[in-house]
């Protein structure tokens, strides 16, 4: 009879292939109470550097690990990194490509992950190791290091990086890069490199390495000193304001933010990561902050003396490039990673904003913000919410962007998500939508990446349908970035994973020609109309374009006829695409935006790019000059 201690001490041979996929099938989180599986699957296009292999271990393990067939590489890591926002970090799914232009594909969604700071497993096929068949097809030779690949450019945008040289290796590499996108701290992408020959060596594993691991998030108590200082600093803060960012909802600490908000009486400014992290209509939810913020957030922000920032990296778009602030203005800075916590001088306080938080309210019960302060701050927010109501209201001008969130968000919903990334629409989201629940927003502005919509609202349906199956996820995307990246509106129909997607088009990238109007640049090579190597600007009908992959679609002229559309939307059990024209000029979202750095031509023959310039770098005299 075999005993227990026999099982553990044993070895098992297993391709390297194998036992990757082995491993990863044994290992669970815990989440509230629950275990569930750590790796909720994974997305994969299978070519020559991972089909034979790989391919063999996946389909052992396709009930444990679901593998979903994506149409493009760069879409399926948008899909993952939508699927480990949702679950708040706390899983995340693998990709895989195969060595060459599959793997490269995977580059960009590295990037949108590692800024963003969200887990994903790459798992790519690489060249191989014995170099007998080289050159092999697609490798990319480096005539002066043999051992480089293209496989090295997931160096910049990967927390963790290995190439998988021998079978053993695996049984280091693994856990570490699950560590790795595990951490707070370091969260991010991890790669392995695996090239064609080693993945199908075999080796003796031992048998521990696959026994069941259950893992649990760190949270990294704050120093007592660290503690202390921001404490006496925010008991001195006259107009002290908070900058809620995308870390607060990692932590699972919306409710000690509420709790901290409402003790002290300090209004709460949210970023666009951190969107969604109070309620709209909370009283000292005073809106989104920064370049594409509202007045509110902006006016409290340039007036306070204590900024206190808790799970927010301070991106350019939440400071306004450092213009936000007053120059005096003392920030303290609440965030697992110690990199973000010590940025601009703040006082760093490096811990988990859930610990963090509580700590404060614990030490602060005596303090509440001065009684002007936040009478000022009610009557700010009061007065954006009067412009957002106008703002998207349809009868004040030609169909907008702001008319059609202001529809969808009227009727969707109240755990309906929200999805959007490039172009205007992150800016217009974030301003005019009104949350009605708590982490239901997704607007992917780390990386600000055009194909993430689509791609990203899939993997987000994938995690939704995990846990809301009666909810719906709600993409909203422009033109341009609808035609960069559509195919995973085939994906969704064919997995039954619902979207629904407003498309709006406004004949080009009308963001970047609204800014370079705004620069003093002509009108150049953005809206169709202004690229003059088009010769046959044909329109697109996105609606058929759609239904010719399988999707309920439909075009509307009005915001009325959006919203009997929508309903039908709501109602169907299908991927339904809303199309819509909306004006490329006007309809923006005027009021609520800081000064943001952009590099001008100092130099130009043309007379109004001179005068924006000028314009421009005289909002740098409030710049804060920080580290």
């Amino acid at each position: 009879m075999t005993t227990k201690s026999e099982i553990t001490t044993g070895t098992i041979r297993l391709t390297m292939a194998q036992a990757i996929i082995r491993y990863l099938a044994n290992q669970y989180i815990s989440i509230d109470g629950d275990e569930v599986l750590l790796c909720g699957g994974g997305f994969g296009i299978f070519g020559h550097g991972n089909v034979s292999c790989l391919g063999e271990a996946l389909y052992e393990h396709r009930d444990t690990l679901p593998l979903y067939r994506g149409q493009n590489e760069q879409g399926m890591g948008f899909a993952a990194a939508a699927y480990a926002k949702y679950h708040l970090r706390k899983r995340f799914m693998f990709c895989t490509a195969s060595a060459g232009p599959g793997t490269t594909n995977l580059v960009t969604s590295a990037a949108l992950a590692h800024t963003n700071r969200l887990p994903m497993l790459l798992l790519c096929g690489d060249a191989f190791i014995s170099r007998l068949p080289d050159p092999v097809l697609q490798q990319v030779e480096h005539y002066g290091n043999p051992t480089a690949s293209v496989n090295d450019a997931f160096r910049a945008v990967s927390r963790y990086w290995d190439r998988i040289t021998h079978p053993a290796q695996i049984i280091q590499s693994l856990p570490a890069a699950i560590a790795t996108m595990l951490d707070p701290a370091d969260c991010g992408p991890a790669f392995l490199g695996l090239p064609q020959d080693v993945q199908g060596w075999a080796y003796d594993y031992p048998v521990a390495f696959f026994e069941k691991k259950v893992h649990r998030i760190r949270r990294q108590t704050t120093d007592e000193l660290e503690l202390d200082d921001a404490i006496a600093l925010i008991k001195s803060a006259e107009k002290p304001v908070i900058i809620a960012g995308g870390g607060v909802q990692y932590s699972g600490a919306t409710q000690e933010l509420l709790a901290f908000a409402e003790q002290t009486q300090i209004p709460v400014t949210e970023t666009i990561a951190g969107r969604a992290n109070l309620l709209s209509d909370h009283q000292l939810n005073c809106g989104p902050i920064g370049v594409t913020g509202s007045n509110s957030a902006n006016a409290i922000a340039a007036d306070a003396d204590v900024v206190i920032a808790v799970g927010t990296r301070l991106q350019d778009f939440t400071t306004g490039s450092w213009t936000a602030f007053r120059k005096d203005a003392r920030f303290v800075s609440l965030n697992a990673a110690r990199h973000d916590a010590s940025k601009h001088r703040s006082l760093p306080v490096v811990g988990d904003a859930k610990l963090g938080l509580s700590a404060l309210i614990a030490s602060l019960k005596q303090y509440k913000a001065p009684e002007t302060w936040i009478a000022f701050a009610q009557q700010e927010k009061a007065d954006w919410l009067s412009y957002v109501k106008h703002n998207v209201d349809p009868a004040n001008g030609p169909n907008s962007y702001a008319q059609v969130i202001g529809a969808v968000n009227d009727l969707c919903d109240t755990n309906d998500r929200v999805v959007a990334a490039a172009g205007g629409l992150p800016a217009e989201v974030t301003a005019n939508w009104q949350t009605k629940a708590i982490g239901s927003v997704d607007v992917e502005f780390g990386f600000s990446c055009m194909g993430y919509e689509i791609a990203g609202g899939w993997g987000a349906r994938i995690a939704q349908s995990e846990k809301e199956t009666d909810q719906d996820t709600i993409v909203f995307t422009g033109d341009g970035s609808y035609l960069l990246m559509n195919s995973d509106i085939y994906s969704s129909v064919l997995t039954e994973k619902k979207l629904i997607v407003m498309v709006c088009d406004n004949g080009g990238f009308a963001v970047i020609n609204k800014l370079q109007n705004n620069t003093g640049n002509t009108s150049f090579n953005n809206l169709i109309k202004d690229s003059p190597t088009i010769t046959n600007p044909v329109a697109v009908d996105f609606a058929a374009h759609s239904r010719a992959q399988g999707a309920l679609a439909e075009t509307v002229e009005t915001i009325e006829e959006l919203r009997e559309a929508f309903k039908r939307a709501k109602a169907a059990d299908q991927t339904t695409i809303i199309s819509i024209q909306v004006d490329p000029y006007e309809g923006w979202t005027q009021e609520g935006h800081a000064w943001w750095e952009v590099g001008l031509p100092e130099v130009s023959n043309s007379q109004n790019v001179r005068t924006a310039h000028e314009e421009w770098e005289a909002g740098r005299i409030n710049q804060r000059v920080g580290v």
